[in-house]
């Protein structure tokens, strides 16, 4: 029987797609926190059946935050001027302490719930690093992790690299942790099942309108530089692939057509382009007719999957592979899991793609 590794709470599934499954509120475009010019900051919080809402942690003591519910159900505050640095802070809602559902590190604070062996086996385990670069076209330092496989640091020899990538509303941290990427590569690297790799996930999540663009540019300009200088591995087209999930799909083809000479392998997992845009206008706007050719020639994979008819990216999957079936891509299609658009969809297809990658 397949161990699951379930999500207990506070892990968000693509924000653009699950709004297509519930009513629009302030809360889809809110922003918990806004330093203003002056040093203050601004709290908000979504919460229209609150009575009261306060702020606990570092800034809950000494500081007069004081919030007020707004008409649209948000309840805000301002704090006094504060010291650069670093606090933590949460949100007491009714007497309760509530972690900020808002912040980019809210999926790093989901509890975990782990059913049977899961993923965790007796076998040699690799490390996974998180590792901090200065990303040259958003002019801020951000955060990426790193898994090395077994045996890496006592090696000389040189790896190829997966750029994996996770969903909306998730950051770099959510492919080690509910993805269990480390954990479903160490066993299968002990069994034999794929070649030593380097797996760099990066944190897809920018907070600007349209983030998919300046990701792939982040991706070129300085991703692949920082991982390339700093480990060892072999820099070239043959040895790179991406794989990218819901909005990380979209960031996957983003860089995949938009520089098709620096991967042989692509996978898109639950993901479409642009949704509520018509694809031909997207495949347009990306020059894909004139790439096509030269992906079908030098790629060795390019993959669609989806977790099934539940999935919520399902038709707009099919709507994007009919575009891509009139250009004349040459790409296959799977469903490693009947799932639905969720992490048990996605670990499967991580199981079923790594071992293919590099052969």
């Amino acid at each position: 029987m397949k161990k699951i590794l379930l999500i207990v709470a506070l892990v968000a599934l693509s924000l653009s797609l699950s709004a297509q499954r519930m009513p629009r509120t302030p809360n889809d475009t809110l922003r918990s926190t806004i330093v203003l010019p002056d040093g203050r900051v601004m709290f908000q919080l979504y919460a229209p059946k609150a009575r009261t809402v306060s702020l606990g942690g570092d800034l809950g003591y000494g500081h007069n935050i004081v919030f007020t519910e707004g008409q649209n159900g948000v309840w805000r505050a301002v704090s006094d001027k504060l010291d650069d640095g670093l606090f933590r802070y949460n949100f007491i809602v009714d007497g309760v302490s509530v972690q900020d559902p808002k912040s980019p590190a809210a999926g790093e604070t989901a509890a975990l719930l782990t059913v049977g062996e899961g993923y965790v086996k007796d076998v040699p385990h690799g490390a996974v690093a998180q590792r901090w670069y200065y990303s040259k076209n958003l002019g801020e330092m951000r955060r990426m992790h790193v898994w090395t496989p077994a045996g890496y640091d006592n090696s000389k020899q040189k790896l190829p690299v997966l750029y994996l990538i996770h969903g909306g509303g998730d950051n770099d941290a959510a492919w080690p942790t509910v993805g269990a990427a480390g954990w479903i590569l160490d066993n299968l690297l002990a069994e034999g099942k794929m070649v030593p790799m380097i797996v760099v996930m990066p944190n897809g999540t920018i907070n600007v309108p349209d983030e998919v663009p300046p990701f792939a540019e982040d991706l070129f300009t300085s991703i692949i530089p920082f991982v390339e200088q700093n480990y060892r591995v072999l820099a070239n087209q043959k040895s790179r692939a991406i794989a990218g999930l819901s909005m990380g799909g979209m960031e996957t083809m983003e860089a995949v057509f938009t520089h098709p000479e620096m991967f042989s392998y692509a996978w898109v997992l639950s993901s479409s382009l642009k949704p509520g845009i018509d694809p031909k206008q997207e495949a347009e706007r990306l020059g894909i007719a004139a790439k096509i050719d030269r992906i079908n020639k030098e790629y060795r994979q390019f993959y669609f999957t989806q977790g099934g008819p539940a999935d919520i990216a399902y038709q707009n999957c099919i709507n994007t592979r009919k575009v891509m079936d009139e250009l004349g891509l040459n790409y296959k299609y799977v469903e490693n899991a009947q799932a639905g658009h969720t992490w048990v969809t996605w670990r499967a297809d991580l199981e079923v793609f790594a071992p293919q990658l590099f052969k």
